[in-house]
């Protein structure tokens, strides 16, 4: 059975809509929109225009009122727009009504979109059937809007037809689909369990942090082979083990898919097996993209995930990237507006962290090897000392 997650053409047009709630002010609302934005570029849709809206909670039928439904659906008349694209996941009957109101026009929700990305990204037997597996259970109680054609489900007398027993049909190709695909994963597992076990006395460090910040680009220039990387959300899936030599010390360094908020429950059960390399991992290299916005964020973020798979408690090294790209405004001397966190340099941020993380972090470009050299001794101290303490007779290289 093929899947049935809809794949985004390139070049459609596209509108995005997101709300302002009490827990998502105005600022945070934008800021998401930008990330969803991102992910609709990277999945190959131009973005026209985003639609907000402030509600107190969500409305069960259409997600946002129906008033503003209208505007968008007459906005997406006149300028022939392709796909909707909300910023939350819709439920089953909000997307069923929404699709009802903008006709044969595409509803794409935040969570439909990562899994469209992931599933054009996936290369190894073990992502793809982790994307698969993500998706059935998406698509699951999504299926009545595939048979409404058939529009037999009403129930009552005389609404008793083919349709019911179709969609029964269909629901059960894939519940045992969905549960093939859990024991695969199972046996990829164990197969994955048994490699990492076969890797010998070495060290083994895990790039982590959220989705592009620079992961790939700092595997590449530590372990000089080509690692997949483009300024694109999710250009890393699968995880990627290269063997490491700094100076005399030989390690295993992990390139791991991204962080993003946000992401689809489906998404996160399926992949905590892809983060087993972070839990066996001896020490971590966080890498954080100092010139966005709201770093400090990602890296909450990427922090609550850590917590969730019982690796926070691991030695970890911060990076801070491109710092190439990095700009702040400067405060002028006459200014008496309070200082706000954009009027922060670069030498401002390294004394906050560094006295956050007690000196264990480091500020670098990969791209352009601005301190790389001090960033590769940081790391070989790191990884000298752990395999020093657990590998006391292990000669090293030479």
């Amino acid at each position: 059975m093929s899947q049935r997650v809809e794949i985004v053409p390139t070049g459609e047009k596209a509108v995005l809509v997101g709300i302002i709630t009490q827990l998502q002010n105005e600022k945070k609302s934008k800021e998401y929109l930008d990330e969803l934005s991102f992910l609709a570029e990277t999945a190959g849709a131009t973005t026209i225009k985003r639609f907000t809206q402030k509600v107190s909670k969500t409305n069960p039928k259409t997600f946002i009122g129906s008033g503003k439904i209208k505007e968008i659906a007459l906005f997406v008349e006149e300028n022939d727009i392709d796909i909707i694209i909300f910023d939350d996941e819709l439920s089953p009957s909000q997307q069923r009504n929404i699709e009802e109101v903008f006709g044969d026009k595409k509803v794409l929700d935040r969570t439909n979109l990562i899994l469209d990305i992931f599933a054009g990204r996936a290369q190894t037997a073990h992502a793809c059937t982790q994307v698969e597996l993500a998706q059935y259970q998406y698509l699951l109680p999504r299926l009545t809007n595939l048979w409404t054609h058939l529009s037999k489900q009403k129930g009552g007398i005389g609404m008793k037809g083919p349709g019911e027993t179709e969609i029964e049909t269909d629901r059960r190709i894939i519940r045992d689909r969905i549960s093939m695909l859990q024991k695969k994963l199972i046996t990829i597992d164990k197969q994955m369990a048994t490699q990492r076990k076969n890797r010998g006395q070495m060290i083994r460090v895990s790039l982590i942090g959220y989705t592009n910040v620079g992961k790939s680009t700092i595997m590449n220039a530590l372990s000089k082979s080509e690692v997949f990387a483009e300024n694109k959300l999710f250009a890393t899936l699968d995880t990627t083990v290269r063997k490491v030599v700094i100076e005399n010390l030989p390690f295993l360094l992990s390139d791991t898919v991204g962080f993003i908020r946000k992401l689809p429950t489906q998404l996160v059960e399926s992949f905590k097996s892809t983060l087993d390399e972070v839990r066996e991992s001896d020490f971590l290299i966080h890498v954080v993209d100092i010139s966005h916005e709201h770093f400090e964020e990602q890296v909450e973020s990427v922090n609550m995930i850590l917590n969730e798979i019982q690796a926070s408690d691991k030695p970890t090294l911060m990076v801070f990237n491109k710092i190439d790209l990095f700009s702040y405004t400067e405060k002028e001397e006459d200014d008496l507006t309070p200082r706000t966190r954009g009027n922060n340099s670069l030498a401002d941020w390294e004394k906050t962290w560094m006295s956050k993380m007690n000196n264990n972090c480091i500020f670098i470009s990969a791209h352009e090897k601005q301190n790389w050299n001090e960033f590769k001794t940081t790391v070989y101290e790191l990884v000298k000392e752990i395999h020093t303490r657990r590998y006391p007779y292990n000669k090293f290289l030479y």
